[in-house]
Formats: C-alpha cells, sequence, structure tokens
C-alpha cells in the first residue's frame, strides 16, 4: 500500500482515540482488524482504500471464515472496516463505503451460562478464615449484587462506593458510560467487613476500592485467579467466571420483574437488544420446567 493509505489509516485510528475517546483496548481491537485488511490489500495489489470495492470486502471476509474466525469476530471486523470508509468519506479521500452491504455469515447465539439462586446463594454465603478471602467475598458479593463486568469492578474506587445510600458509581463502563447502581444488603455487609483491612494494606494513596498484598489495584487476572481458588477451596467442581456472576445477576432479576428496560439500565448495555438475550434464557428454563411437569407435555429425551 502506498504511504498516503498507511498515513490515512494511523489518522483514522487517532481520531478514535483523541476525538472519539474510545479506550486503548478498543482501538488496538480497530487496528489488528485493518491492519488484517491493509495484508490482503497488499496481497493483492491494491495500493489505496478508495480502490477496494465490495467484492474485494466480500473476499477478505469470506478468506478470514476459512482461517476459522466466528460470526462475531467478523461482524467485528466489518464493523472497523465501515468506520474506516465513514472517516474516509468524511474527509474526502473516498466516494463509496465498500463494506455497507457486507454481512457476516449468521451463528446459532450461544445462551450464557447462569447459576441458579440456590448455587449463587451456596457460593456465596461461605465461611471466611483470612484478610483474602474477606476481600474474595466482598469481590464476588459485588459481582451478582450489581451485574458489573470485571473491568468495571476492578476499575472502582473508594470514593465510588456509598454505603450509606447503599449504592456505587461506575465511572467508566463500556463505551465510557457511567450509571449509577444500589447494592444490596449482603454486598454492603461484606464491604464493611473489608473495608478495615483495606485501610492497613493501604500504606500509600491508592484510590482502587480492593487492593492486592502489596497494596496495589487488584488486576483483573488476579480476580480470576482468586475466584478460581475459591471455588476450589469450597468444593465447586463448576467452572465458574466473573461475568457468569453478571450473567446470574442478570438473568435472576429479569425472572424476578420482568422488566427488560430497568436490567438494560443497570447492565449499561448501549441497546435492549443485548438484553434480549436473557429473555431466551428464562424462556429456556421455564420451557423445560413446563416439559417435566404439565400433564400433556411431551417429555424431551436428555
Amino acid at each position: 500500500m502506498t504511504e498516503d493509505a498507511l498515513t490515512q489509516l494511523n489518522s483514522f485510528l487517532s481520531y478514535l482515540q483523541v476525538e472519539k475517546r474510545l479506550s486503548d483496548h478498543t482501538v488496538e481491537s480497530y487496528r489488528y482488524d485493518l491492519e488484517r485488511l491493509r495484508d490482503f490489500c497488499v496481497e493483492h495489489n491494491i495500493e489505496n482504500w478508495s480502490s477496494l470495492n465490495t467484492s474485494d470486502i466480500r473476499t477478505h471476509i469470506a478468506s478470514r471464515h476459512r482461517q476459522g474466525l466466528g460470526s462475531k469476530s467478523l461482524q467485528r471486523e466489518l464493523s472497523a472496516i465501515r468506520s474506516l470508509f465513514r472517516y474516509l468519506l468524511k474527509k474526502n479521500l473516498a466516494t463509496v463505503n465498500p463494506a455497507q452491504a457486507v454481512k457476516a455469515p449468521k451463528q446459532d447465539r450461544k445462551l450464557p451460562k447462569v447459576l441458579d439462586v440456590d448455587q449463587v446463594t451456596g457460593f456465596l454465603e461461605a465461611d471466611t478464615d483470612s484478610w483474602l478471602e474477606i476481600r474474595d467475598q466482598a469481590i464476588f458479593e459485588l459481582f451478582y449484587s450489581c451485574g458489573l463486568r470485571l473491568s468495571e469492578l476492578t476499575a472502582l474506587d473508594l470514593v465510588d462506593i456509598d454505603l450509606a445510600d447503599c449504592s456505587l458509581v461506575v465511572q467508566s463502563g463500556k463505551g465510557g458510560k457511567s450509571r449509577i447502581l444500589p447494592i444490596g444488603n449482603k454486598a454492603v455487609e461484606a464491604l464493611k467487613n473489608w473495608l478495615p483491612l483495606r485501610a492497613d494494606l493501604n500504606r500509600g494513596d491508592e484510590p482502587a476500592l480492593f487492593l492486592s498484598a502489596r497494596g496495589t489495584r487488584l488486576a483483573q487476572r488476579s480476580v480470576q485467579q482468586r475466584l478460581e481458588n475459591w471455588c476450589r477451596k469450597k468444593g465447586i467442581a463448576e467452572h465458574i467466571h466473573p461475568h457468569m456472576l453478571r450473567h446470574s445477576f442478570a438473568s435472576h432479576l429479569l425472572e424476578s420483574s420482568g422488566d427488560l428496560r430497568a436490567v438494560q439500565e443497570l447492565l449499561g448495555h448501549s441497546t435492549i437488544g443485548t438484553t434480549q438475550i436473557y429473555t431466551h434464557l428464562n424462556f429456556q428454563h421455564l420451557a423445560e420446567v413446563y416439559d417435566q411437569a404439565h400433564p400433556r407435555a411431551k417429555k424431551r429425551t436428555p
């Protein structure tokens, strides 16, 4: 590709970071996906972005699909390509968006795995015998109480928590959006057990709510490892990951309230469609209950 084309790509990535204020992680994802398109252009002797047509984009996506990429990853790549060309059109560096009409192959939508209420209760109400487990219990209670993402939990600062009001503020959720969430009584109690220990660990001005043994902000990978240790010590054979607690929060809340819009707000989803997967999950559960209990139901074979 020409130097001008590579400069345009770098300008687009800077635009995402500076003007659109996307996270470094998101910008790197755009970079990775668009560098795959750049490799395609080099392989096919295409020198400029404006020389790409719809057939080229379809060929590129088909090639990526043959390499083993799933529908979700291909949709993400197409989204990155469309965004690049919207930028080029805005700058009068292209006349059409060749990816606009290209669609990724569909695949069955996998339903998230959740714990039932009894499983969550047994998981969270286990005894603690060290400061680490007191901290971990507060972490897991907060995951389930507020439906937090892992990145949101580790980004929490002490000032984001208001125990008097039983609420917390997610300062920068997905897409840079903030939201206020209620904290349940059990999570408040767990936090009250943790905060005096946190004060002893904090040797400086570390603002993080959850600290490591060194008094620094707890990393995401550390939370995942502590969850694995917790399950192993408590004799839980099932693999439980942080997002499963978020899924369980959403499913249980929707099952009890039926208020899809409220669950969307609590989860921080930008569109209602993302939240609707939990309605499919609850319908699947209801269908299983129906099959087992209704005298005229056709019993499904396991």
